[in-house]
């Protein structure tokens, strides 16, 4: 069984660690470019409607007290089928993800040495990297939580001070609109920004490793996500409002900083983005490691997987599986055609939690002691009709990319059911 250890206050800091990744550090200028002054707005906008799918999540979570988040969501609302499925993808964009955010971290470094520009240097920074983070993470949670703490910490003090330094040397004159965006500009713009808020997903994988997870994870996940949308809007202020160029930057932030701290406060920025991208990094091999382990403690992955370690009561197989995919698409690169799918993926996994918390009131309609969202039904309806909205904007070689991965999926799934039948046969 995995330690209870991640409490309340180092959840908070999971989900905000989960959620601002390298993204943020170069996000504005792409927003701006869309949308102008109005893109401020468009953060807004955004944030409510992914607030609407944040309380799903919520309510949803706050029922259940076992690692897996929701692939043990739809394992309980729609079955064993439909819950591998929501399994395996959430696995597969956390290895897509990770192998695509340490290739960044490598190019980051080479920007403090041109050691890692090479071939091997590359490669040996990708296996040391992973396994280091492999081992923070098997020697406890406890461990993987506080490393989780002083990462989301060092990423979020560069970005304090970008806000609170920058707010003094904003020109008004920068916020002149010289053009309305259009509707579909502006909702595409809103689109690009749902991705940034999006990660609080997998970090509810976690659960069964939360003290008091029918409170905890409610507070935490509405508390970071309230704390990350005033972030956003404050620093698309401040970048907007400093950075005469943000349309054209392809690093607004370190850009702007350069300009009203000079060289040292383009450093900073440098800096936190390398702790933003290794903190995301972390949270990822935590989250991602713990996906086998559920699918095994459901029987629907070989029983090695559930193996705990009876010291540091953390899922050894699992971890090193998980740490062995990564640094193997990590790489080769592999990940290049899979990394499409990995935004279609996650809005896929919010409908079904959407649907999950209709489903659920009606099946365990006498459980007691969760987090209930009031008019919650209407909330789902909502937070189903905004999915709706997004996956209609999905082009078709995404639409192809995540119909092949769930075949392969299927294909997985079945061999190891006619696998387990056979076995119980003998």
């Amino acid at each position: 069984m995995l330690n209870r250890s991640i409490s309340k206050w180092e959840m908070v800091l999971l989900f905000i660690n989960g959620i601002i990744g390298a993204g943020i550090f170069g996000l504005p200028s792409k927003a701006f470019k869309i949308s102008g002054v109005y893109s401020i707005a468009a953060i807004l906008v955004c944030a409510v409607a992914v607030f609407f799918i944040i309380l799903c999540f919520a309510e949803v979570s706050s029922r259940f007290d076992k690692t897996g988040g929701p692939y043990l969501y739809a394992y309980s609302s729609f079955g064993p089928l439909p819950a591998f499925l929501t399994g395996w993808l959430l696995f597969l964009t956390r290895f897509i993800t990770y192998a695509a955010l340490i290739n960044l971290l490598i190019t980051y470094l080479a920007v403090f040495s041109p050691w890692f520009l090479q071939p091997s240097s590359r490669i040996i920074s990708i296996v040391f990297i992973t396994i280091l983070l492999a081992f923070i993470n098997h020697v406890g949670v406890k461990n993987s939580t506080r490393f989780n703490n002083v990462l989301t910490i060092a990423k979020l003090i560069p970005l304090f001070l970008f806000i609170i330094v920058g707010l003094f040397y904003i020109e008004p004159a920068n916020f002149e609109v010289k053009e309305v965006p259009g509707f579909s500009s502006f909702s595409s713009t809103v689109l690009l920004l749902v991705f940034a808020f999006g990660g609080f997903e997998s970090v509810l994988v976690n659960s069964g490793e939360v003290k008091n997870p029918a409170k905890n994870l409610p507070f935490a996940l509405l508390l970071a996500t309230t704390i990350i949308a005033i972030l956003y809007v404050l620093i698309q202020t401040v970048s907007i409002g400093t950075l005469p160029t943000i349309g054209s930057s392809d690093k607004p932030l370190a850009e702007a900083a350069g300009l009203f701290i000079g060289k040292t406060g383009a450093t900073i920025i440098a800096i936190g983005a390398l702790f933003s991208i290794t903190g995301t990094l972390n949270a990822i091999m935590l989250v991602g490691s713990r996906v086998p382990f559920a699918l095994s403690e459901q029987q629907q992955f070989p029983k090695v997987f559930s193996y705990v370690h009876p010291r540091f009561n953390t899922p050894t197989w699992s971890l090193l599986l998980f740490m062995s995919i990564t640094i193997l698409v990590s790489i080769t690169n592999s990940f290049l055609y899979a990394a499409t799918i990995s935004a279609i993926i996650r809005i896929m996994i919010y409908a079904i939690v959407c649907i999950a918390l209709i489903k659920l009131r009606k099946k365990r309609a006498d459980q007691t002691g969760y987090f209930k969202v009031r008019y919650g039904k209407a909330v789902a309806i909502v937070g189903l009709l905004i999915t709706f909205w997004l996956l209609s904007s999905s082009k078709i070689n995404e639409i192809r990319d995540v119909s092949i991965a769930s075949a392969v999926g299927l294909i997985i799934y079945f061999v190891f059911e006619h696998y387990k039948k056979r076995k119980n046969e003998y």
